[in-house]
């Protein structure tokens, strides 16, 4: 039954009009992705009157979910799993309203890495990689680190939180064979702080999984100022020794949650779990994201774009393809 003042032929016109498609800068409509989240992904910690806090990043399924998007070689998909757990550790350390990102620009036969996570834990990544030039690094190093892969450049990690907030951005020179000596050098240039960083990712009969243990020392406060200089620099020296004996197997083993892991390591050093947080598949694309990115260029550059009339824009997050009708861009 109608119950507006308009006749049943008006109230007929209306609902064929609002039965057309909207246009493209209007659909915020997803494509396909996984909705997943992992409820316990980060696992927060200290140790009680010691000068330590830290993280362990477990994402499990996620993992798999952000992964398998892309084909990539088994070398390629470990360094970025790896920068996922990265990104998602240091993340959870920061108090923010936006993302924090990290990428590594190099000239080697992965130009490109980027991983980022928002403050809610919308967690996304992809590298670009050069397929001639990997096929040959592969023939002479079958399993090569994020040294080789990302070749000289630099890696920069960004807190980025809007237009009206001053951006947050730390640059250091890719050093090191792996992303966790990359990580280490950023703590000792940028951020002045002792830290400790270990990564892990592999392909498990379970699909990929991928596990960052990142601790740091802190600054005295709290009660830690009562411990003297000596027993202070014990206390973080037998943090390291510990966290150092962490194997790979242990780190991505779905069967030992965190929790276990942790107590494993630090039960006789007054181990103090925080609330742990939450992970999720964060690819925010959107027809109209990518609807107002083609908006930018000159009708020269769309037209170059269009094959048979559609442009076809590809998120190389999600590896999803967006195709618009080249007469409608821009109308």
């Amino acid at each position: 039954m109608c119950i507006c003042p308009l006749t049943e032929a008006g109230c007929h016109a209306r609902n064929t009009r609002m039965s057309e498609p909207l246009p493209d800068f209007l659909r915020t409509d997803r494509p396909p992705v996984p909705d997943l989240v992992e409820v316990t992904a980060v696992q927060p910690f200290h140790l009680d009157q010691k000068p330590v806090r830290g993280r362990l990043v477990r994402l499990g399924a996620l993992a798999d979910a952000l992964l398998s998007r892309h084909d990539h070689p088994e070398a390629v998909g470990r360094m970025l799993g790896e920068a996922l757990a990265l990104t998602a550790g240091l993340a959870a350390a920061l108090k923010y309203k936006g993302s924090f990102s990290i990428q590594a620009k190099g000239d080697g036969v992965v130009p490109m890495l980027v991983a980022d996570c928002t403050d809610d834990g919308q967690l996304r990544g992809y590298a670009r990689a050069t397929p001639e030039k990997l096929s040959e690094l592969l023939s002479v190093e079958p399993s090569p680190g994020a040294g080789a892969l990302l070749g000289s450049g630099y890696i920069a990690f960004t807190c980025d939180q809007g237009a009206d907030m001053e951006r947050y951005q730390g640059i250091v020179a890719l050093e090191g064979g792996t992303l966790a000596e990359m990580t280490h050098a950023y703590f000792a240039a940028s951020e002045q702080l002792r830290a400790f960083v270990r990564l892990a990712c592999a392909r498990t009969p379970h699909g990929w999984r991928a596990t960052a243990f990142i601790m740091e020392r802190v600054a005295a406060g709290g009660g830690i100022d009562e411990l003297s200089d000596e027993e202070a620099d014990d206390a973080w020296t037998t943090a390291v020794s510990l966290a150092s004996t962490l194997t790979e197997e242990e780190m991505l083993d779905d069967d030992l949650p965190s929790e276990e892991l942790l107590y494993r390591l630090f039960h006789e050093e007054g181990l103090m779990l925080n609330r742990a947080r939450a992970l999720s598949y964060g690819c925010r694309c959107s027809r109209a994201r990518l609807s107002g990115v083609l908006a930018g260029f000159p009708d020269d550059d769309l037209d170059h774009m269009a094959e048979e009339g559609v442009i076809t824009m590809t998120c190389e997050f999600c590896n999803h393809d967006f195709r618009f009708n080249r007469a409608e861009v821009k109308r």
